[in-house]
């Protein structure tokens, strides 16, 4: 007797096509195409939308062939599913010669012609560390990309809310070309997000630019804008206050000991901007720019700073200490400093009671990162406060540096230290520290 009944299916041709789009996300290009030739159920579940609204593309400089096949993959598959794009990240790896500089503008210019024409959805757009500055960029290939990019950034005006450039190291003119090409269809832009950390080449003084100033007052909803501090003036902050106060939440700033950063900002700017910005937080990242009055300059009490980073880079003066900045600076954010990263190289001052009394001071700390000679008697300091209760951190990385080859004994202590809070540690903290020796 025949057996006229359906052959048994697997249990995944029953999966909700829902939960079957969830497993083809976790999927690479490669293991999607695969995946597409098993039935026509799961050739669909490929050419979903939803799959394809998120795409990292990266030039590879020295490309291996795999490499190449992975790139060529993406670029197809970006251009077959362009549509549906709302989130690109551009990648540039190593470039190393000028013919490699040339080809990724010339692949570049036909991937944002095609996403130009197709692509309605696009909100997110990053390309980072362009470089733009380097001699492989050649003149001519320099100009055509600045040129494609802009003509884009203006086509997609009205839908972008996030744009990245950071690393392009372009001039105050190109910078401002492709900046104003947000608002050329409005003469306003809407963007909420925008990051120019490293925009503009090294040394240029941004912040005396008439044409910079005239760029920034077309952002009109502004929450969150990252820049080097060269941009600073008290007409940036005038602008922030009258055309983006109602939305903005974040600046991100980075001094860099190469970028002009002596110009006089007034506290009253800072003030008006943060009375009409009440959710307003400022995050300071400073690179080799550690002494006092260069600090004392830029952070003024009214600023509402939320996160602060001093990074020496094995800055060495033999004229720079650190303690008057953690005695008379930093305690002035007592009340709103909520995060703080120290990496020092000075080993002629100890500053182990001067951070804890800072640390102590900022009633909501909750990261702190310090790379630093120190006392390993600091870390039991630190951690016995924690467990009474005087501070509240949550995260604790420290580096001890020490001037000797074998930190055996210091190893030994903290390994002490460390068992004698282990209940704590284990329980409350993201904990880890190490010593380092700077010999």
């Amino acid at each position: 007797m025949e057996d006229d009944s359906e052959p048994e299916q697997s249990s995944w041709a029953y999966l909700p096509d829902v939960c079957l789009r969830h497993v083809f996300h976790w999927l690479d290009d490669r293991d999607r195409s695969r995946a597409a030739l098993v039935c026509k159920k799961w050739s669909c579940a490929m050419h979903s939308g939803s799959l394809w609204r998120c795409r990292t593309i990266t030039f590879y400089g020295q490309p291996s062939r795999a490499r190449t096949l992975e790139f060529q993959s993406a670029l197809w598959y970006t251009k077959k599913f362009g549509k549906y794009l709302k989130h690109l990240e551009i990648k540039l790896s190593n470039p190393y010669n000028t013919p490699f500089i040339k080809k990724f503008q010339v692949i570049m210019r036909g991937l944002l012609s095609h996403l130009g024409k197709c692509n309605s959805h696009l909100v997110s757009l990053s390309i980072k560390y362009l470089e733009l500055d380097c001699l492989i960029w050649r003149n001519v290939v320099r100009a055509q990309f600045i040129k494609n990019l802009a003509a884009f950034l203006k086509r997609m005006s009205n839908q972008l809310d996030y744009l990245n450039l950071k690393g392009a190291r372009i001039t105050l003119e190109e910078g401002c070309e492709l900046l104003n090409s947000l608002s050329s269809l409005t003469n306003r832009s809407f963007i909420s997000e925008i990051n120019i950390e490293d925009f503009f080449s090294l040394h240029l003084s941004v912040y005396s630019s008439a044409l910079f100033h005239q760029t920034m007052s077309k952002f009109h909803r502004l929450t969150i804008l990252t820049f080097n501090y060269n941009c600073m003036s008290d007409e940036l902050l005038d602008i922030l206050r009258e055309r983006s106060s109602h939305s903005l939440c974040t600046l991100n700033i980075k001094c860099h000991i190469h970028d002009p950063h002596g110009q006089v900002v007034s506290g009253m700017s800072w003030a008006n901007l943060a009375r009409r910005a009440p959710k307003l937080n400022v995050n300071f990242f400073f690179e080799r720019v550690m002494k006092h009055d260069h600090l004392a300059r830029i952070l003024l009490e009214e600023i509402p700073v939320r996160s602060i980073s001093l990074r020496s880079c094995y800055f060495s003066d033999p004229d720079w200490t650190m303690r008057p900045t953690l005695t008379n600076l930093l305690p002035a954010y007592w009340h709103g400093l909520q995060k703080l990263t120290l990496e020092l190289n000075n080993d002629h001052e100890l500053l182990d009671n001067e951070l804890l009394q800072l640390v102590l001071s900022c009633k909501r700390l909750l990261f702190l990162k310090v790379w630093a000679f120190l006392s390993v008697s600091f870390m039991e300091r630190l951690l016995q406060n924690r467990a009474e209760r005087k501070c509240i951190l949550t995260t604790i990385k420290v580096r001890i540096y020490t001037a000797q080859d074998d930190s055996t004994e210091e190893e030994r202590l903290l390994a002490d230290i460390y068992r004698k809070f282990k209940y704590l540690i284990d329980s409350e903290l993201n904990y880890f520290v190490i010593t380092y020796p700077m010999v």
